[in-house]
């Protein structure tokens, strides 16, 4: 069963592509090892895609990446992860267009372990579901979605989600930054 909203995201440690400009790369400097307090007092977002080299992926890793920003903006730190070695990430990243300039690591769990530990390690394929979390400064997870291996996710969305979150307020259906959040005093009031 994949982890629930309130625990805790898993300890990890993994070697990872670094998500620095693909100008910027040298052998010396591609490969770094990350582990959950590598970005200490930040809000994860974390998301997992099944292989590298395919056709769904890399699709959504772009768009993730053309949001880095706004991510970025929200003291929110994004990390991709698969199945596959970072070798592969670090070949894959070097002739995919789109993700040359991937601005976020990913990581490599190719032991399945991360994948394990969050229930999301597709058996019968043997790679990582379509998944996401967002975890917050603490440790925590706050959101989760797990797709079917063939359907990509919609990061917009996701922002939206971290938006909501970081109100620390309640949200109502369909709710955006800078919509307003509902007022219990004034709705039992009415």
């Amino acid at each position: 069963m994949t982890l629930k909203v309130g625990a805790h995201f898993p300890a990890f440690h993994l070697k990872a592509v670094d998500g620095k400009p693909f100008d910027e790369i040298t052998i010396d400097n591609v490969f770094v090892e990350i582990n959950e307090k590598s970005y200490a007092d930040k809000w994860l977002v974390i998301f997992f895609y099944p292989k590298d080299f395919t056709f769904v992926c890399p699709t959504e890793i772009a768009a993730f990446g053309d949001l880095h920003e706004e991510f970025d903006d929200r003291d929110a730190q994004l990390l991709c992860a698969s199945t596959d070695s970072e070798f592969v990430h670090w070949a894959w990243r070097k002739h995919q267009e789109e993700l040359r300039d991937l601005p976020f690591p990913m990581l490599a769990d190719i032991k399945g372990e991360l994948s394990s530990a969050l229930d999301i390690l597709d058996t019968e394929e043997g790679v990582a579901q379509r998944a996401v979390f967002i975890v917050d400064p603490d440790g925590i997870i706050r959101f989760s979605m797990v797709t079917d291996l063939n359907v990509g996710r919609n990061p917009k969305e996701v922002l939206r989600v971290l938006d909501a979150l970081q109100t620390d307020e309640l949200c109502p259906c369909n709710w955006s930054k800078g919509d307003e959040v509902i007022d219990v005093k004034k709705a039992s009031a009415a």
